[in-house]
């Protein structure tokens, strides 16, 4: 622990100070300046005239914006295209069932149960991954079953749940437009991302 920091007020100093770099630091941009950062900070918490007059700044402003969203919507691009490219293979392996919305699905485990409507609600285990194999959210690693309503899910798994009966097991491969889409959600799942899931129907509650 650093002792440059005694006092109440220094300790609390820098936890602003670090809450404001964290905030920074998820909304950052290539090239950005911490010494300007800093400076810019320091001026308007002094009262200091802008060093960078308006007109500049908004044009700068504007530039990095356009900049940000370029890089975004080609990252947008390539997942795209790499999902489109997933899916296709993935519908020409055996066992892999390819619905008319675009969902495909493998039986791993068939249930002899009833199958929800889009009314019920359901106590699953699940396991979501990326199409690289990445772990997204999982809650066969938390050891705790999900409940959620049937019609309040992602449309792949809303599509799904429908054919599956109690005790079944399957293993879903979700189009984007089925899933979160082109905004993705937060910062974990990120626009146009075709996701897996393994899912076991539980129960009907």
């Amino acid at each position: 622990m650093s002792e440059k920091f005694t006092t109440i007020e220094q300790q609390a100093s820098y936890g602003v100070g670090r809450q404001l770099g964290e905030q920074l630091a998820a909304n950052s941009f290539e090239g950005i300046d911490i010494s300007a950062v800093q400076l810019g900070l320091s001026d308007a918490f002094e009262g200091k005239e802008s060093q960078v007059a308006m007109q500049d700044l908004q044009t700068a402003f504007t530039e990095i914006s356009q900049r940000i969203q370029k890089v975004q919507e080609e990252a947008a691009a390539a997942a795209s295209a790499e999902g489109e490219t997933f899916l296709a293979e993935n519908k020409q392996r055996d066992g892999v069932v390819t619905l008319e919305s675009g969902l495909q699905y493998e039986i791993i485990t068939e249930g002899n149960g009833d199958k929800p409507n889009a009314e019920s609600t359901v106590r699953t285990h699940y396991h979501g991954t990326f199409i690289s194999g990445d772990v997204f959210d999982s809650s066969v690693l938390r050891d705790q079953p999900a409940e959620f309503p049937v019609n309040g899910v992602i449309a792949g798994w809303t599509e799904a749940l429908q054919l599956m009966p109690v005790g079944s097991k399957w293993k879903l491969y979700v189009p984007h437009h089925l899933a979160y889409g082109e905004r993705g959600a937060g910062a974990s799942i990120p626009p146009y991302s075709a996701l897996v899931f393994e899912v076991e129907l539980l129960d009907i509650i």
